[in-house]
């Protein structure tokens, strides 16, 4: 998941949450938004988008895509397991209670997200699992809520399917209905491995990020991001070593692509912590945070993608002169009016 604590786009394997929103970004019919320019630190991901991806509902307000490798995917793994079962529709609706329990997760990061007052709207499944675009509040707290409720998701699962399963053996299912009762036990157990999967200490999946929340509460933004990183190139590397010891094609995949995405994790982290040590403008501060943005030409046109200090501009494009009425916090992630940001001069003495 990637979230706006790092804002580099990222999968686990039952899905990252994720955020990225473009400067000058325009929701509706609301007034246009200046975001602090993290076009300067980007660092490219292999994390899905909606492109190329098929919308498939909508729920509370957060649009489900399926991207088109999917159906390949599926098609392969499908035809691979076929015979696990008496007929391949067995593999169908195996595959698709795993697309279910992906679903779910990834619903449980984006709604745990808007319970902490953040922005979640879209959600993008794909072959290595799920990808929750989400916003949290940028504080430790929040942001270990709307991490840690995607697992949870898994945990409540596990005892009803489980319970399920014991139902099964009751029935009598193992003799009459071997086909549906391995269907059960088989999506138990890939429920409990995506868990156990999910919360493996390796950047970016849950677990990485969990621990990099915790770690927020004592060293700080910058520093947790940084050694979650580390911790997560240890435990690629063992993932690497593994997949190559069996001689797992998909853990291999796997594997890169949390290596790719670590290696985003460490830059955004030294990216961050650069930005933590610029000089801070007088005259202004967040009204959440109630700090003061850093000093310099951070702030991105979503119009012509000049670069310019939007405070020393009041907001406006020096370029083409394009206004954003409201700017975002670089320190807490909250959006507010300009006039809002200017603080009061303090009063003379004795007046």
């Amino acid at each position: 998941m990637r979230t706006s604590a790092d804002r580099v786009p990222g999968q686990d394997g039952g899905g990252i949450p994720r955020t990225r929103e473009p400067p000058g970004r325009i929701d509706g019919a609301a007034p246009k938004v200046l975001w602090w320019g993290r076009a300067l630190f980007t660092v490219a991901a292999m994390t899905p988008t909606r492109q190329g991806s098929i919308r498939l509902l909508r729920i509370a307000g957060i649009d489900l895509f399926l991207h088109w490798s999917w159906f390949i995917v599926a098609f392969l793994e499908i035809k691979w397991r076929a015979g696990n079962y008496s007929s391949i529709i067995w593999n169908v609706l195996e595959y698709l209670s795993l697309f279910f329990i992906v679903m779910l997760h990834e619903f449980g990061h984006a709604l745990a997200c808007r319970q902490v007052g953040g922005t979640a709207n879209q959600i993008v499944l794909w072959p290595l699992g799920g990808v929750a675009y989400v916003s949290p509040p940028q504080r430790p707290g929040p942001m270990l809520w709307s991490i840690a409720a995607g697992p949870l998701v898994n945990v409540v699962l596990f005892p009803i399917f489980g319970g399920l399963v014991l139902l099964a053996q009751f029935l009598g299912w193992p003799e009459e209905l071997r086909d549906a009762y391995r269907l059960i036990v088989s999506v138990w157990g890939l429920n409990g491995l995506l868990l156990i999967f999910n919360l493996l200490p390796v950047y970016p999946l849950d677990g990485g990020q969990i621990l990099r929340s915790l770690l927020w509460f004592v060293v700080g933004r910058a520093r947790s991001l940084m050694a979650a990183a580390i911790v997560g190139f240890v435990g690629v590397a063992a993932m690497i070593g593994l997949a190559l010891w069996i001689r797992d094609p998909w853990l291999v995949v796997m594997s890169v692509f949390i290596l790719v995405n670590c290696w985003g994790g460490l830059m955004q982290a030294r990216a961050l912590a650069r930005m933590a040590r610029l000089p801070r403008l007088a005259g202004f501060a967040c009204p959440s945070c109630h700090t003061g943005p850093p000093a310099g030409e951070l702030w991105v046109c979503g119009q012509c993608r000049a670069r310019f200090n939007t405070f020393a501009a009041l907001g406006v494009c020096p370029q083409c002169g394009e206004q954003f009425p409201i700017t975002q916090c670089f320190d807490c992630g909250a959006s507010h009016p300009m006039p809002d940001w200017v603080q009061a001069p303090p009063p003379w003495p004795g007046a």
